[in-house]
């Protein structure tokens, strides 16, 4: 089977057709839609229940487990999928009528494949409004780490092959249910594989008010070890000198400081509290600076 389109889901009965349709209307059917419910207490469960009985042209495959989180469900679905590539569309999202088609030419002309991790086209508010900025061109080769250096902001609709995916495991911490995505692209990116990035978009969406965009400081604040995680991965990984760094301890604690203390902000980056003090006054100060001087 050549790709996996999954779903992880969490009350989304409402909406979730739409992604549905998307995929019965596909000019490309050697595909598969796993979907992990992540423990819905909606009706999610009795639509599956009725999509599996439908003579649909690909395979369903709907499990319920457990609610723990996107990323829990991300690694239990790698280990699962049958395709080659893994493509994850959320509940609230759907695809243009040839994005599983145009994932398959792109990847398809690509060389020497062990360089890459996937390849990714746009994602949009419609066919022709993508989201965030983006290169001139039809494509470019570029880690996730070079994205800024090459105009590529914003979400994307990023395709991995599955079996280098499952080697790169989200972190599950007990008591926290969330961990950005970009916590495992940025590992692949630090080992070397590359993504090609293609000017199409074939994957709409909207951020809907209980969706994790829309809630993304909240979420933090609740996750803050996962939280420091991605920060001080950040930190290695783009050698940041010392004033970014202290700017980044800043910034976390801003993050997590509702639910969690200065002691244990500062475990969590793995520095000494003093380290954490200076960077949050260093910054307040320059804020309060910026502030007068407007």
């Amino acid at each position: 089977m050549k790709i996996t389109v999954f779903t992880p889901t969490y009350n989304r009965a409402y909406i979730i057709e739409k992604l549905y349709i998307s995929l019965q209307r596909q000019s490309f059917t050697d595909f598969e839609w796993l979907v992990i419910d992540d423990g819905s207490e909606d009706n999610t469960e009795q639509m599956f229940k009725m999509w599996l009985k439908d003579n649909n042209n690909f395979t369903i495959r709907y499990l319920k487990i457990k609610n723990g989180g996107k990323h829990r469900a991300i690694n239990k679905a790698t280990d699962l999928a049958k395709g080659e590539l893994f493509f994850i569309v959320d509940s609230d999202d759907y695809l243009v009528e040839d994005a599983l088609e145009t994932v398959v030419k792109w990847e398809l002309d690509l060389q020497n494949k062990e360089m890459y991790c996937g390849l990714s086209g746009n994602r949009g508010k419609s066919k022709s409004k993508f989201i965030g900025t983006t290169f001139a061109g039809e494509y470019i080769d570029a880690t996730s780490l070079e994205r800024n250096q090459y105009n590529i902001t914003g979400d994307k609709a990023e395709v991995f092959y599955t079996e280098i995916l499952r080697k790169y495991k989200f972190d599950e911490i007990d008591g926290e249910t969330f961990i950005t995505e970009a916590t495992v692209w940025d590992r692949m990116a630090n080992d070397g594989y590359k993504i090609r990035w293609f000017n199409q978009v074939i994957y709409i969406c909207d951020y809907l008010e209980d969706g994790l965009t829309q809630n993304m400081e909240s979420i933090f604040s609740r996750n803050p070890i996962g939280t420091a995680i991605y920060f001080k991965q950040q930190i290695t990984f783009r050698k940041y000198n010392l004033k970014a760094k202290l700017a980044n301890y800043n910034l976390y604690y801003n993050f997590v400081k509702s639910t969690t203390g200065i002691n244990e902000a500062a475990k969590n980056l793995e520095i000494n509290k003093l380290t954490l003090l200076t960077a949050i006054m260093v910054f307040q100060s320059k804020n309060r600076l910026f502030g007068m001087s407007k």
